[in-house]
């Protein structure tokens, strides 16, 4: 196990904080890690009618939209499900009466404390008055087969890590449903 002997916070923003932090490795050697705080995030497979829901967003970091479940970021210390919960419905106009966990994963281990946990919503139904997405989203729901949205899986056509696990797990026990 490393030891952590200094720490610098190097970017203190809104949505992370990136640490340079001097570390001492298990042979002895001394080691820089770069660290991106982030509280984590959530993610929603709401299928309707065998349709999955979906969003497709541009993403800046990657230039390029693409298709995902419907997810958030967390606030410090918030219940995973609630947010779960709250950003379904901002993004998509739906609820569930429950949500199941199917996930939790760290996207990128090799510089991110960041946990993803992705949920599985259940008896989903359509709100009528649903929450506003967050100012600077421009979201379009898309429903798709979950035969559809496994061949976007296996073809590259959908390549963020969240959706690509909750299709798999559509795909995987729809049969069983």
């Amino acid at each position: 196990m490393e030891k952590k002997i200094a720490s610098e916070l190097i970017y203190d923003g809104k949505i992370i904080k990136v640490y340079k932090d001097k570390v001492i490795c298990e042979n002895g050697n001394e080691a820089t890690r770069e660290v991106v705080r982030h509280h984590g995030g959530v993610g929603v497979l709401a299928v309707v009618e065998n349709k999955i829901l979906l969003v497709k967003q541009y993403r800046y970091p990657n230039a390029t939209d693409t298709l995902e479940i419907p997810a958030g970021k967390l606030e410090l210390n918030e219940n995973t499900e609630i947010c779960a919960l709250r950003e379904l419905e901002e993004e998509t106009g739906y609820s569930a009466k429950s949500i199941d966990k199917i996930a939790k994963f760290l996207p990128t281990p090799g510089y991110s404390d960041e946990w993803l946990y992705i949920y599985e919503a259940k008896d989903v139904f359509k709100v009528e008055n649903p929450r506003a997405c967050d100012e600077d989203e421009e979201i379009e729901v898309i429903a798709m087969d979950i035969d559809e949205a496994y061949q976007k899986v296996v073809s590259g056509e959908i390549f963020d890590s969240k959706t690509m696990i909750a299709i798999m797990h559509a795909y995987i026990n729809k049969s069983k449903s």
